[in-house]
């Protein structure tokens, strides 16, 4: 079954749902939100237990609706943001089906064909939204098919408990690692190391969502008018001492070692020739856009689809939204999205009317 429309969003996410809201705003256009999960929420409902978020309720908010303060927290849990999410979603009566995944778009002439497990849809415009949290990055290690132990990434880590009496070994040198070692550290039944490529970059403890949306923004405002770049927020450090990063931290156990040089079947190796047990490794690796569905627009000959704002260069049909700040400054963030998606959502209608 093939259905007509002005845009198809690839998405349900954050990103998605700020796009359903300002194509809403938009006024005439007709469009459906595809999302891949089959309950809404986004990747929010996947997060560890311990996760929150970096900024208080009111700087986390998509555009229109303010995110309700959660009782006793300062910094709202993962399980607050979904239902904030859901909420959303059923306040805008944003048109989301759920449990549809986006397998390929598709040049048809003057529109783009979205084929999905539940039919085709011919659009005028798309929005791909599919953030990274489906896309989990493992890097090539030696010995990684030899460790007898479980391996896992951070999309697959939900509590400590997990992990109790167990020896585990954390890399990564971003927000996952170091949160995800001092959850395990704070338990105290788990006998943690954290393994990062440099050493860990704390940011200033004063330093929380707020600031570096700011710092993002102000980047992106030096690119635009051709000042000198400010470093963005890599300029600042790698990691924001949430307070269990803090407390984990203060407590000294937060202690980084240097990258191994192999797996073994039961631990690891470095050069020295020194050897740590494991149980476990978990990989906080980072993540990849998830863009396997454009595949057929072949917009990535470098690996990277380059974009003006939100807008693919190579098909201005195609807009991109919430994949970090090639697409919008912190557009990868709740507060973030907000405005790539306002100007995603402009620029359609003037496609769309034009």
């Amino acid at each position: 079954m093939t259905r007509d429309t002005d845009v198809v969003v690839v998405g349900g996410g954050q990103a998605g749902l700020a796009a359903g809201y300002h194509l809403r705003r938009q006024g005439g256009l007709d469009f459906v939100v595809l999302d891949a999960d089959p309950a809404p929420g986004g990747s929010w409902q996947h997060m560890w237990e311990s996760l929150h978020l970096f900024s208080p309720a009111q700087y986390s908010s998509l555009p229109g609706r303010l995110m309700p303060s959660q009782a006793g927290e300062t910094y709202p849990d993962a399980g607050h943001v979904v239902d904030y999410l859901i909420d959303y979603e059923k306040r805008y009566d944003l048109p989301v089906q759920h449990g549809t995944r986006v397998d390929a778009v598709r040049r048809n002439g003057e529109r783009l064909l979205v084929e999905a497990d539940s039919g085709t849809w011919r659009a005028r415009a798309v929005i791909t939204a599919t953030g990274t949290w489906s896309r989990p990055f493992l890097p090539v290690v030696p010995g990684r098919g030899v460790f007898t132990g479980r391996q896992l990434h951070t999309v697959n880590y939900r509590s400590s408990a997990d992990f109790a009496g167990q020896r585990v070994l954390v890399v990564g040198g971003g927000n996952s690692g170091a949160q995800i070692t001092a959850d395990l550290a704070l338990d105290g039944h788990v006998e943690v190391t954290w393994v990062t490529q440099r050493s860990p970059r704390f940011l200033a403890d004063d330093i929380d969502g707020r600031a570096l949306f700011d710092v993002a923004t102000a980047r992106r405002r030096a690119f635009d008018e051709g000042t000198a770049d400010t470093g963005g927020v890599a300029s600042l450090g790698d990691i924001v001492a949430v307070p269990p990063v803090r407390a984990a931290r203060d407590a000294g156990l937060l202690q980084a070692k240097p990258m191994f040089s192999r797996l073994t079947a039961d631990g690891a190796r470095w050069a020295d020739g020194s050897h740590i047990g494991a149980d476990a490794v978990i990989w906080c690796t980072g993540f990849r856009p998830a863009l396997a569905h454009l595949a057929p627009l072949n917009l990535r000959p470098r690996g990277h689809i380059s974009t003006d704002g939100t807008r693919s260069l190579g098909e201005p049909r195609l807009h991109l939204l919430g994949y970090g700040d090639w697409t919008g400054p912190a557009s990868a963030t709740l507060i973030g999205v907000g405005r790539p998606a306002r100007d995603a959502a402009r620029d359609i209608a003037q496609l769309v009317s034009g």
